[in-house]
């Protein structure tokens, strides 16, 4: 799974400072490419003068100041960076940062990017987007999200599968991590809570009940196949989890509970219109979880 090109999307914040050291160490590990890429956002137009409104040669000054700006920026940033890892290219733009990302990763064929993200209260969390939510949304392949202390390799992943496509390319992922790293995996799989999984039809409680035993056999099933094809392909697995309940929820906590350093999913492909309109589970980590996040997307999600 893991690329010939990471890209990692810089701001010069603590966060992103952390994501460098991650990606870093990922490009050392897995002998891929390093690029670093720095958008300067445009001035909103209100913050404008009149006559910077109404000149396009105003205009023109206005950006070309914001690249140099970018230039010098992510000139820094790859001066730090390569003093412990090569930096194989250097981008700098201007414009919205998630749109020049993701853009810029379809570009260069990165196969990962890596960002960092601020962490944010439970209410600020709920309120405020951010660039990362947005690559993890619109980016057609993995995103890496890192927060506060997780600028390290992990040592402990917590994978949740759900038996699609996109969760299969994240146990891939997982596994060649491990292999890599030597990281332990614990593999979780999320059943819907009992009410969700009787619908509105009414069943005698032992038909509920040998209903419920047979989804928990599969399940713990599924899960057995899982830890056995991450351990074929020289990962290590340290456990299976089987939970229920909400799965963006069941996930963060599982990870907490865990001290696990890295999650990874799968996110389904979805076309512009649909994720625009529709949140995911994979969003929803990435928003609540506390430590690295990295979601897991296919060629799928080209096509919707």
């Amino acid at each position: 799974m893991f690329p010939t090109k990471i890209l990692l999307a810089t701001d010069g914040s603590e966060e992103s400072a952390h994501a460098a050291r991650m990606a870093a160490a990922l490009s050392g590990k897995t002998g891929s490419e390093l690029h670093v890429v720095y958008v300067e956002p445009l001035p909103h137009p209100y913050s404008l003068s009149e006559a910077t409104i109404y000149y396009p040669e105003m205009r023109d000054e206005v950006r070309q100041e914001a690249y140099q700006g970018a230039r010098e920026k992510v000139a820094a940033e790859v001066e730090k960076i390569g003093l412990t890892c090569e930096v194989a290219g250097s981008h700098a733009h201007v414009g919205h940062p998630d749109v020049e990302i993701s853009h810029l990763a379809e570009e260069i064929g990165a196969g990962l990017i890596v960002l960092g993200s601020r962490g944010l209260g439970p209410v600020r969390r709920l309120l405020v987007g951010s660039v990362s939510s947005s690559v993890v949304r619109h980016a057609h392949g993995p995103v890496l999200v890192v927060r506060d202390g997780g600028d390290t390799l992990p040592a402990r992943i917590l994978l949740a599968v759900d038996g699609s496509a996109e969760s299969r390319l994240a146990r891939q992922a997982a596994a060649e991590l491990s292999e890599k790293t030597g990281a332990e995996v614990h593999v979780a799989h999320v059943l819907p809570s009992p009410e969700r999984m009787y619908g509105p039809h009414f069943y005698p409680v032992d038909v509920k009940g040998s209903l419920l035993e047979r989804v928990e056999r599969e399940a713990r099933e599924f899960l057995g196949r899982q830890a056995e094809k991450i351990s074929s392909a020289g990962g290590r697995v340290g456990g299976v989890r089987l939970a229920s309940g909400n799965a963006p929820a069941v996930i963060v906590k599982l990870a907490e509970e865990l001290h696990a350093d890295l999650t990874v999913l799968g996110s389904r492909g979805l076309g512009g219109v649909r994720r625009a309109l529709m949140g995911s589970v994979s969003e929803s980590v990435v928003r609540h979880a506390h430590n690295p996040v990295l979601v897991v997307r296919g060629d799928g999600g080209r096509n919707g």
